[in-house]
């Protein structure tokens, strides 16, 4: 079986490698992948592939924007840090996903899964799979401003005036900077998509804009605390396996 690892931590690609080895020796790794470029680089010039395990948040973009315009079929099996996104919108439509951090009997039961999938449904997973990344794909067009519904009244806020998006009692938030705060509909997942690359999901609670940033102070177990250019009275911590992807995002400030 062929395999394509894409995974911009090169530790936790190395040991996904070595996982899917230890499972099945008879796993070719064609290649370890770390970005969004270099997979469109790759898939242009290498099609015989069986399967891909990806990550979805890689250092330039998300992942589904690989297989953008690719006549690519080859199935995916998603490694995530998010439970919410890959469950609702992959595992109903027959694509598997494992959670970070990941183990060989959840790497055992993916692929096992994957073989049933192949030799019973292959031409169903892969046109469902295909669907699912042009319909995904579709929702990422990053908006100028954000609908709000407030009061009776439609309010469109700027997503450079948007400070932050977090979510408290499952109920999805947008902070401003001047200081407002309104619920929208949506989850946090949906915001990250939405919103595109100028925001960061620190961690599970908080949707970060670049813009607004003043500084990241390092705190206690490798963890950074973020302070803002505006008023916010809520502690936001970068958890300390996103302080990698987040320092790389900062970077990328003009």
């Amino acid at each position: 079986m062929k395999i394509v690892i894409i995974e911009d931590e090169t530790l936790m690609a190395k040991e996904l490698a070595r996982s899917l080895k230890r499972i099945n020796p008879d796993i070719e790794i064609l290649s370890c992948l770390s970005s969004v470029e270099d997979a469109k680089i790759f898939f242009n010039e290498e099609n015989n592939i069986d399967l891909i395990f990806s990550d979805i948040e890689l250092e330039d973009g998300l992942s589904f924007e690989i297989f953008k315009n690719m006549d690519l079929q080859v199935p995916v099996i998603f490694c995530t840090a998010y439970d919410e996104y890959a469950i609702d919108s992959f595992k109903a439509n027959g694509v598997e996903y494992i959670l970070k951090p990941f183990t060989d009997e959840s790497l055992k039961k993916a692929l096992d899964k994957f073989q049933w999938l192949k030799s019973s449904f292959q031409k169903m997973f892969v046109e469902s799979q295909q669907k699912l990344s042009d319909e995904a794909l579709g929702n990422y067009s990053q908006p100028q401003a954000l609908m709000i519904h407030y009061r009776g009244r439609i309010l469109p806020i700027s997503i450079e005036k948007v400070m932050c998006v977090f979510i408290e009692n499952d109920i999805v938030y947008v902070y401003t900077i001047k200081q407002d705060i309104y619920s929208i509909s949506g989850t946090m997942d949906e915001m990250t998509l939405k919103l595109g690359d100028t925001f960061f999901r620190v961690n599970r609670q908080f949707l970060v804009n670049r813009d607004a940033i003043a500084e990241a102070i390092h705190i206690a177990n490798r963890k950074l605390l973020i302070q803002f250019k505006f008023k916010f009275d809520r502690n936001v911590i970068v958890s300390k396996e996103r302080t990698t992807k987040f320092f790389n995002w900062l970077s990328k400030q003009k």
